[in-house]
């Protein structure tokens, strides 16, 4: 086995099994995930993969160390709906002369932007090394790199692309696997399935690589060199050309692992594949691909439509999940609960799930100031395909032993959970936020939790119901349950309006 292993093993979509993972140049570990399109907030299906990918990063950097991994997660800041965002939003100032069409879209991309940037951060997301937008991309760049029009000249002079009615587009018929990553013929696809049929089109797999735009489009004056003869086309690029250009970018030809949401296998991933691998002449794209499950809320399929629309903003600051706010911690831990590539149901018990087991935790590790070694079988867990709920069961083991005064253990608890991204702050802080939020003394109300199961073991239950009582006519309401370790009763609280 070559240097680069490290003992970590991925599910790779392309090849359907899980293999060990032996990255291309151990001294440069290179990973690509498809990132946002920033034309409204991000939701919390949106959450997963950054959440996923985030592990994923911090893993690579423990075993490969932090100056020998590159994750590029790219910012897709030309798009339709960004085009329609600008124009319901400035259309006014638009009409009025005040504002270009370009203005209008790069205040609708900064602005989405930037609270994308906070959310994640939230949630306990490392910034990735680089982050490109599309836009800075699509014409060729000072400094030489891989730019959109440079590939899709590359595709034409290969014989895998034409022209037609004002656009150029792939010619699926000239890869001879094309459709490899989602198990799809090109003959068997037809009109639906995400997939455009239009007369202009050869096959109707075809897809646009660019495409013109109108007046109230934005667009750039891009010339190709199609049969001999140049051919000008003020247009903007197609959705899959932007991530083979960054990922070129940044990465080269061919990198290690490609990541995202299990909705990007088809189309998105399985074009990205046919560009990059026609445009070079390479084998892969990427040697491995990684994709997290669906998500949906409360049992049903996410969508405005049915009322379950949440926003990562929203579950943040605001009490329309649950009628509360919620800590962005609790957000990632309810994520990593459930195999990334399982569908997961998000839900306010499972947020209250996840909060409870913080509390315990933060608990048990207190205010230590020093993490430990991280615990063998946390590591292992989470080398065997980012297994988080295998890594989480080791962490309640921990925190079992740490609870029965093991201070080795509460130093290890700590270093363990931040290898995913968890317990960042001492239990003061965690509990003072808690408090912050609902505007309540913390320390008061766990002296006061101590005195009600003293009361409790001595059964004198008059008095703990009157702790209860007391508690609950200040808005703080006590939970019971048992500690799956041990057995003993403890108790969490949470504010109630």
């Amino acid at each position: 086995m070559s240097d680069g292993f490290k003992g970590l093993r991925v599910y790779n979509t392309l090849t359907r099994k899980k293999e060990d993972f032996v990255p291309i140049d151990a001294t440069n570990v290179r990973v690509y995930v498809c990132g946002p399109t920033v034309y409204d907030f991000a939701h919390i299906g949106n959450a997963r993969p950054v959440i996923v990918f985030d592990v994923l990063f911090r893993l690579l950097r423990h075993l490969y160390g932090e100056d020998h991994v590159t994750y590029v997660r790219n910012i897709t800041d030309v798009d339709d709906k960004i085009n329609a965002r600008a124009l319901r939003d400035f259309g006014a100032q638009i009409e009025a002369g005040a504002l270009t069409l370009n203005e209008a879209i790069r205040r609708v991309t900064e602005r989405t932007a930037r609270q994308f940037h906070a959310d994640v951060a939230a949630l306990g997301c490392l910034p990735p090394t680089v982050e490109p937008r599309a836009t800075e991309f699509v014409l060729p760049r000072p400094d030489g790199r891989t730019d959109m029009v440079k590939l899709i000249q590359r595709l034409i002079d290969r014989g895998h692309a034409y022209a037609a009615k004002g656009e150029i587009l792939f010619d699926t018929a000239s890869m001879s696997d094309y459709g490899s990553l989602s198990r799809r013929r090109p003959e068997d696809l037809k009109a639906g399935a995400r997939v455009a049929v239009e007369a202009h089109k050869k096959n109707p797999a075809d897809f646009v690589l660019w495409k013109e735009s109108s007046d109230r489009e934005p667009g750039w004056q891009a010339t190709f060199t199609i049969d001999g003869r140049p051919m000008t086309i003020r247009g903007r690029p197609g959705w899959h050309i932007e991530c083979s250009a960054m990922s070129a970018a940044f990465l080269g030809e061919t990198f290690d692992i490609h990541g995202g949401g299990l909705d990007l296998i088809f189309p998105h991933h399985e074009n990205e594949i046919a560009q990059s691998r026609c445009a070079h002449g390479t084998q892969a794209m990427a040697n491995y691909w990684m994709h997290n499950g669906f998500l949906q809320v409360e049992g049903r399929k996410m969508a405005k439509s049915e009322g379950n629309f949440v926003t990562i903003h929203d579950l943040l600051h605001t009490d329309t999940f649950g009628g509360r706010q919620w800590p962005g911690e609790v957000l990632r831990l309810a994520m990593l609960m459930t195999h990334y590539r399982e569908p997961i149901d998000f839900s306010q018990r499972k947020l209250e799930e996840a909060e409870a087991v913080l509390d315990g935790w933060y608990r048990a590790v207190g205010d230590v100031s020093e993490a430990g070694m991280i615990c063998a079988d946390t590591r292992g867990a989470l080398l065997d395909d980012l297994n988080t709920t295998g890594a989480i069961a080791a962490l309640h083991e921990l925190r079992a032993q740490a609870a029965k005064g093991s201070e080795g253990a509460r130093a290890s608890l700590k270093a363990s959970a931040a290898l995913m991204g968890l317990l960042g702050r001492t239990a003061g802080e965690w509990f003072s936020a808690k408090a912050a939020r609902a505007d309540v003394d913390a320390a008061a109300v766990e002296e006061k939790i101590a005195a009600r199961l003293a009361f409790i073991r001595e059964k004198n239950f008059a008095q703990a119901d009157r702790i209860r009582a007391e508690l609950l006519d200040k808005g703080i309401q006590l939970m019971d349950y048992k500690d799956p370790e041990t057995g003993e009763r403890r108790t969490r609280w949470e504010t109630r309006p």
